[in-house]
């Protein structure tokens, strides 16, 4: 359940990262939105399928940038049923009632080491600010940006009393690659 909520948040935030001065075209073959946490004892890893993202970002007008970016929860999947089923469940990020995850950036900032999308994540209905880093190269037309966000999965009300701490934090993991667009 956890696992779906951080994947959903990493694809919304990495979405974000693709930058030249316009909007970007996103290779949804090349990129992915994906998610870590523990279950069981475990590692696990999984991927949302169906997202979009719109991203607009020139590092040199920051000021401009925006991104948003919608995934569909209902498509999180890491192969295994005993994770999957409950991940998705009414007490997991319930698609049947909360169909999407959301993140929207406010404000967008070059740090030492890449950037920040400062934004707001939305799962379950429940909104809550977030700060995603990312990096970004751009090559000949090409962006390809890599984020990494580690959420707490009771912040968003996914989980159920039974679940202790199993997945008690959710990275989302996204690898965005697009081309600029024309």
């Amino acid at each position: 359940m956890t696992f779906r909520i951080l994947t959903a948040c990493l694809a919304l935030c990495l979405s974000p990262s693709l930058a030249a001065a316009q909007d970007w075209s996103i290779d949804h073959d090349a990129s992915s939105v994906g998610f870590e946490t523990t279950a069981f004892g475990g590692p696990v890893a999984g991927e949302f399928s169906d997202w979009s993202a719109q991203i607009t970002l020139d590092p040199a007008a920051l000021e401009s940038a925006q991104i948003s970016a919608r995934v569909q929860t209902a498509t999180g999947s890491t192969g295994s049923n005993g994770v999957d089923d409950p991940m998705l469940g009414s007490d997991g990020l319930a698609p049947a009632t909360h169909p999407l995850a959301l993140f929207e950036s406010s404000d967008i900032r070059a740090t030492q080491t890449g950037y920040d999308a400062h934004g707001t994540l939305t799962i379950r209905d429940t909104a809550q600010p977030v700060i995603l880093p990312f990096t970004l190269e751009i090559e000949n037309g090409r962006a390809i940006a890599d984020a990494r966000l580690t959420i707490a999965r009771t912040d968003y009300g996914v989980g159920a009393s039974g679940w202790g701490t199993t997945a008690a934090n959710v990275t989302l993991v996204l690898h965005i690659e697009a081309n600029a667009a024309e």
